[in-house]
């Protein structure tokens, strides 16, 4: 493991567990000063101890991605706590109300609001309140978790489709404006992950149909989120701005 990131401020949003957890403990292997804000502040606890013995510092803030106020708290708890801000991953997602997502006759208008709310809405504020003391620094780097959902049709989860759609525009929004100012933006669209959470609400049977859908050896982990969030933070990413970066071993293939 490299030490690409020592030193470095990243604030990750939402991140006590699943992919965003994975992704606190990689960057924190690679040196770096992590705020991890979450609503669940035990868990945003648990983690940070799970950092101790690592070369990176953790610092635990619990927030309300959709509170602006509470989301300009945890920006302020991080900058006072580490001194600045380097960078960004913001990763929240409102996992109940995805489950009630399905499709444009049969979901609630307060589902559609409140996926759009947190997934969208959630991660413009973490951006607003973010990047001015990046910009102190000179710069840095923003990296929104998005899915391949937001590129592609489905029948189902039709706010949460569109919730990613929505991100990945704020994210090419973020890297056209502000790059010259130092600023780049990415996302990481993830595809088929086996997450705890996705692991304890299915089936195996469910599970191995739909890895037999993936071209490859496996169904995706964390660790492999993980491993290219923590490149984009990186200085060995600095010429990737304005990015959907998907990492889904296949199943989603971009032509031309």
């Amino acid at each position: 493991m490299s030490a690409s990131l020592s030193g470095k401020v990243i604030l990750c949003a939402g991140s006590a567990t699943g992919i965003g957890a994975e992704c606190v403990l990689r960057m924190a292997a690679e040196g770096a000063h992590l705020v991890v804000g979450d609503l669940n502040l035990d868990a945003a606890q648990s983690l940070v101890d799970k950092i101790e013995g690592l070369p990176g510092e953790g610092h635990a803030v619990q927030f309300d991605i959709s509170d602006p106020d509470s989301v300009k708290g945890l920006v302020e708890s991080g900058v006072r706590h580490f001194g600045g801000l380097d960078g960004m991953h913001i990763n929240a997602t409102d996992r109940l109300r995805n489950r009630e997502d399905f499709d444009l006759l049969s979901t609630e208008l307060d589902v559609f609001d409140r996926v759009l709310l947190v997934s969208l809405r959630g991660h413009l504020l973490c951006a607003r309140a973010g990047l001015p003391e990046m910009l102190k620094r000179g710069g840095g780097s923003i990296v929104f978790t998005s899915s391949d959902s937001g590129k592609t049709p489905a029948n189902v989860r039709m706010s949460y489709s569109i919730a990613k759609a929505g991100l990945n525009a704020l994210m090419r929004h973020v890297a056209f404006r502000y790059g010259r100012e130092g600023i780049r933006a990415n996302c990481v669209s993830p595809g088929l992950v086996f997450t705890d959470a996705m692991i304890g609400n299915t089936t195996e049977e469910e599970r191995q149909q739909l890895a037999a859908g993936v071209p490859s050896t496996r169904p995706g982990t964390p660790e492999d989120i993980a491993g290219v969030v923590a490149f984009l933070m990186s200085q060995d990413a600095r010429y990737i701005n304005g990015q959907a970066i998907s990492v889904n071993g296949g199943k989603v293939m971009a032509i031309g």
